[in-house]
């Protein structure tokens, strides 16, 4: 019986928790003042703007990475296990779930949604299982081929977990015979650090199977990819060639031979003692994430690049004849659905000269009137827009196939409602803006924090903060919208709302893709 294997992942998901959506004024207006428990949701993004761990991945050089022996892998799971009290199911919970956030990194559900977790009888095969558990759970249909079943209740627990999920349990004999036509990624969880020898039925021949592979399905590789030696490789190319390898703990010596274009790291869990011991070097894992990406990045071929959108159609009988009232539709199942910062839009302007800009500002108001931000009127944007009263609004919903265009001249709003917002925002913002002579250049960042901090000191008594002069919110109103829904073919779906001199109804026309 091998070692346990396993691997952790801290998991350090603490996450800041956001607002659920909240309900929408008798008018259908998000309304700037007072407060309103619209603008209480609006305003939210602008005071837990923390840092996606999701969005900005972490690349550490494979050259500065530690790599185990055999004999060392086996010490720290011991120790693990042993003095530092973690039992092996939990461990092979961290685990599973490392390879199955790696697994989210690269290979979306969109694309690559039918998954064949293959099991070996140890804790590698736990791994897979409990893998295959979460990636249930992250939109993928995963199947399971586990041939060589224990009786032990760690393991008999982890397929029931399955069974009651209706994940699918699939014998090697019924498994297709190509398995390109049934499944996209391929979660190789057959053997792991402590297997030694030549592979046995039925695993030689899977592994044979495996190995004429050519581009789909993607084979996703627990911790060694089976076939090879811990420490050696694949020396006796025998082995699977996987395009991922979700090393855990860390990478082991057989590491260093693996050339696929996806090499991750699993589990932020080696405690200081352990690291000191075996002067492991490990990568910093960025934010919450459960896994770090380590080794050259991959070559990507941008002009491949692409996805295939499969979206409800937009039909003009079903959209609202007033515009406004489609985008507060649109905005309310963006909200509902949980997407990160649904109220950020890309400004566009332009200057004298014609010059455009664009940047990502957060939509604070919207109503018939039009739609509202704010910002320092001496920043770039709005040199611009004192020279060149018009801008373009872009609204990208990524995760609803999704994006709004809104053209119209702008305007700025009062000063009663720019000062009413401003002191509705929390003070530290209020410093912020303050201190933030938007668009200058400054000599360093310590300039900004040294006035901040002086500044709060001065504020710290709960005294109002007042509004700079040169601060407050533009109003644009529309002329123009266009709501676009990503489809199949690139045969998306563009409704465009347009008004006509003289005509206050809006005249929709469907535009060619």
């Amino acid at each position: 019986m091998r070692t346990v294997i396993r691997r952790r992942v801290t998991r350090m998901i603490s996450a800041f928790l956001f607002q659920p959506p909240l309900p929408i004024s008798p008018k259908h207006q998000y309304s700037l003042l007072p407060l309103t428990t619209t603008q209480r949701f609006l305003t939210a993004s602008h005071s837990f703007r923390t840092l996606s761990t999701k969005s900005i991945p972490n690349m550490q050089d494979s050259a500065s990475v530690s790599y185990l022996s055999q004999r060392e892998a086996a010490e720290i799971d011991e120790t693990l296990m042993g003095p530092l009290g973690f039992s092996v199911d939990q461990l092979m919970e961290l685990a599973g779930l490392s390879v199955a956030t790696s697994v989210a990194e690269v290979y979306k559900p969109s694309e690559y949604s039918r998954v064949l977790a293959i099991c070996g009888p140890g804790n590698n095969g736990g791994d897979g299982l409990v893998a295959a558990r979460h990636l249930h759970h992250f939109g993928y249909k995963p199947s399971i081929c586990y041939p060589k079943r224990t009786s032990k209740s760690l393991y008999t627990g982890l397929v029931t977990q399955l069974e009651s999920l209706s994940v699918p349990f699939v014998s090697v004999e019924d498994l297709p015979e190509d398995l390109s036509e049934d499944f996209d990624v391929i979660i190789d969880a057959i053997f792991g650090f402590s297997f030694h020898g030549a592979p046995r039925p039925p695993f030689d021949a899977i592994i044979r199977r495996l190995q004429t592979l050519q581009k789909r399905p993607v084979i996703v590789s627990v911790d060694i990819p089976s076939g090879w030696h811990v420490e050696e490789g694949d020396h006796e190319g025998g082995g699977i060639k996987p395009d991922m390898l979700v090393s855990l703990t860390a990478p082991k010596l057989c590491a260093k031979s693996f050339s696929g274009p996806h090499h991750f790291l699993g589990g932020r869990f080696v405690p200081p003692s352990v690291a000191e011991k075996y002067k492991l070097e490990l990568p910093s894992y960025p934010g919450t994430s459960m896994c770090v990406r380590i080794g050259k990045p991959p070559k990507v071929d941008i002009s491949a690049m692409r996805v295939n959108y499969v979206s409800p159609e937009l039909l003009e009988d079903q959209v609202e004849s007033d515009p406004v009232l489609q985008f507060r539709k649109w905005f309310d199942e963006a909200v509902a659905a949980g997407l990160r910062e649904t109220n950020a839009m890309a400004l566009s302007t332009t200057n004298k000269d014609r010059k455009p800009s664009s940047r990502m500002v957060l939509l604070k108001g919207f109503d018939e009137n039009g739609f509202v931000w704010f910002t320092n009127y001496e920043s770039k944007k709005g040199s611009d827009l004192s020279e060149n009263p018009f801008a373009a609004l872009l609204f990208y919903w990524e995760d609803m196939n999704r994006q709004v265009r809104i053209e119209g001249p702008v305007e700025k709003i009062s000063e009663e409602e720019s000062e009413n917002y401003y002191h509705s925002r929390p003070r530290g913002s209020q410093i912020g803006a303050i201190v933030s002579k938007q668009s200058s250049v400054v000599p360093g960042r310590h300039v900004l924090y040294d006035e901040y901090e002086e500044l709060t000191k001065k504020y710290s008594d709960g005294s109002v903060i007042p509004k700079p002069k040169n601060w407050g919110g533009f109003r644009l109103k529309p002329n123009l919208f266009e709501f676009w829904q990503g489809q199949p073919s690139r045969l998306h779906d563009r409704l465009q709302y347009s008004l006509q001199e003289g005509n206050p109804a809006w005249i929709i026309r469907r535009l060619a893709p």
